[in-house]
């Protein structure tokens, strides 16, 4: 198969073998968004994260009714 290179110079069949390799590692080893999902979930409080998402919004709060004000 000849050589196809997209206007920016790319080689197209080199970048959907690239694809393709790259699905079928995360098909074999689970997605990577997983395996960090999984390693960062384990240290996550989500207590305290529920406690600082109220405290974002309620601060959101009080700067829209100063700004109103």
């Amino acid at each position: 198969m000849a050589k196809r290179n997209s206007v920016s110079g790319t080689n197209i069949q080199n970048v959907r073998q690239q694809n393709a390799q790259s699905a079928n590692a995360g098909a074999n080893a689970g997605s990577s968004a997983g395996q960090f999902g999984t390693e960062f979930g384990s240290e996550t409080d989500v207590q305290q994260v529920r406690q600082q998402n109220a405290q974002s919004q309620q601060n959101k709060s009080q700067s829209a009714t100063d700004v109103t004000e």
